[in-house]
């Protein structure tokens, strides 16, 4: 202990150069953090400002602010002396090393640059990628934000994106609803069909153009299927589905039209025995 501290003694100005060098590079680090967080707020606003997509902004913001800390960390350590060009060296060994193992994660990577070059969507869009449907939020270096109807928020790697079909239902003004209405065999079908036209007729959130269709789908095991296809707007797709199914069902039940449900007729076959 006490040649320690004798050490400590004879050394203080180096130990207190060290020290000086190992504060002055955190603080090139915090700086260049903080820095870094300035430049990219300012790049947001600017991008803002030119208009660009919410999705393409956010990308750009995510890839220059990464790229900055790592400027941020090689001054730091600089600073303490490192050999910088022989730092580049080991970080590009080292990067080969990482891409190898971090394969998921470089392709995510590629992806996002695939997503942002050409768009299949855009922040705002109703979209359904790799199996999860939610409004896009924002598109990141590695992953996608989607916000659920219900205000849930998932997460979705961008290989996956890119690696499977992508629905979008924003990108056209009108959407085709597709129900399908069983009604008994019992049914008048001229009826039927009358009552379902005038119900179509009626609502005037549904578009004149294209012309809905309306008609006799399929002879199902239990039901006539009808097919009811009106066009509507993108954004009244989901009130109009729910409003017709309601008052289908009303105007089919006014009309003392039956819509079938399953059902399980049991028969008992009781035979008498004569006793002896």
């Amino acid at each position: 202990m006490d040649k320690a501290i004798q050490w400590i003694s004879d050394n203080q100005e180096l130990l207190l150069s060290y020290l000086i060098n190992i504060v002055i590079a955190l603080l090139i680090f915090v700086i260049g953090k903080w820095v870094a967080k300035l430049i990219t707020g300012a790049l947001r606003k600017v991008l803002k400002h030119k208009n660009v997509d919410n999705t393409v902004s956010s990308f750009i913001c995510s890839l220059t602010y990464g790229l900055l800390v790592l400027i941020a960390f090689i001054a730091a350590i600089s600073h303490l002396g490192f050999n910088t060009t022989s730092l580049v060296a080991i970080v590009g060994a080292a990067g080969l090393a990482i891409g190898l193992a971090l394969q998921g994660s470089l392709s995510n990577f590629a992806s996002g640059i695939l997503l942002i070059t050409f768009k299949p969507f855009k922040a705002g869009d109703f979209v359904e990628v790799a199996g999860k449907s939610g409004i896009v939020e924002e598109v990141h270096v590695f992953s996608t934000k989607l916000r659920t109807p219900d205000n849930k928020t998932i997460i979705v790697p961008n290989g996956a994106i890119t690696g499977s079909s992508i629905t979008n239902f924003s990108t056209k003004d009108t959407r085709r609803i597709d129900l399908v209405i069983g009604v008994s065999y019992d049914a008048n079908l001229a009826e039927t069909k009358e009552v379902l036209t005038r119900v179509i007729n009626n609502e005037e959130r549904i578009l004149k153009e294209p012309a809905p269709t309306i008609g006799v789908l399929e002879l199902a095991d239990s039901s006539v299927n009808f097919a009811v296809r009106p066009w509507v707007k993108s954004s009244d797709y989901w009130p109009v589905y729910f409003d017709l199914l309601q008052t289908i069902k009303e105007e089919l039940d006014n009309a003392g039209i039956e819509i079938p449900f399953p059902q399980m007729s049991v028969h008992i076959n009781q035979e008498n025995t004569d006793e002896s």
